[in-house]
């Protein structure tokens, strides 16, 4: 699959960052330039079902590795580093599993590699509860949304998927059909696990408890060069709640 990108910097190591679920490459543009700025090259992929990427009812962790293979394959890049949050965590390791010697080193933000249960369905009921043909303005999606998301940054985050068409009506960037009927799919364990020993780091927000303590023990057993930061005061969105102490915890890594 042609995967949409964005590119900040031209020259420098390659770096491919994947978003969460609901998200888009532009959830990682503003902190893309602080990255380029250490000579990198940021490249920020759409994954499949979001943003302006293509739409396809396949929606799982091997075919999320496959376009991420094929994008660097496509672009001609030569041991990037990959960096994935939540969804594109998992998206991430599922491809270090299937694509071995093909990257340099890992950043998975705030995910482990483990079973999670089913917690976004609220949001999906929200997102479909705003009927695109009747609201008149993104205030009007918000206020509807506001009845299953009481948190404001949240809702924001999600209506950036909101856009009008050529024709003024109101359109998702997001497959939700495919999505919601993938919920369980994306909370999945990794499949045909091996042992990684690249360089990998693992960021989590203090606040977020999608990486817990007790995780540590297996993400050392699967990745046993890796390393756990955590950044205080910050919850599963650590990168756009921390920027600067994600971006310094990042370039040490990197610069090792």
């Amino acid at each position: 699959m042609k995967l949409y990108y964005r590119q900040t910097g031209e020259t420098g190591t390659p770096i491919i960052i994947l978003h969460g679920v609901f998200g888009s490459s532009d959830n990682w543009l503003t902190i893309s330039k602080s990255i380029a700025k250490h000579n990198h090259r940021v490249f920020l992929v759409d994954q499949r079902n979001h943003g302006r990427s293509p739409r396809s009812e396949v929606f799982n962790y091997d075919a999320m590795a496959s376009d991420l293979q094929e994008f660097i394959t496509e672009h001609q890049l030569e041991q990037p580093v990959v960096i994935g949050h939540s969804m594109g965590g998992k998206a991430v390791m599922q491809f270090a599993m299937d694509y071995p010697g093909q990257f340099s080193r890992l950043v998975i933000v705030d995910i482990a590699p483990k079973f999670y249960p089913v917690h976004h369905a609220e949001l999906i009921r929200g997102l479909k509860a705003i009927d695109l043909k009747t609201i008149k303005s993104r205030n009007d999606a918000d206020d509807i949304l506001s009845q299953y998301e009481p948190i404001l940054p949240v809702r924001q985050f999600l209506l950036k998927n909101l856009f009008r068409t050529d024709d003024g009506q109101f359109d998702w960037r997001l497959n939700l059909p495919v999505i919601e009927q993938e919920l369980h799919a994306i909370g999945g364990e990794l499949a045909h696990v091996r042992t990684v020993t690249e360089p990998t780091l693992f960021i989590r927000g203090a606040k977020s408890r999608y990486i817990k303590d007790e995780d540590e023990a297996e993400i050392k057993r699967i990745f046993p060069n890796s390393t756990l930061e955590t950044i205080e005061d910050a919850g599963h969105w650590v990168q756009a709640e921390k920027p600067v102490e994600f971006v310094e915890i990042l370039m040490r890594f990197l610069e090792k």
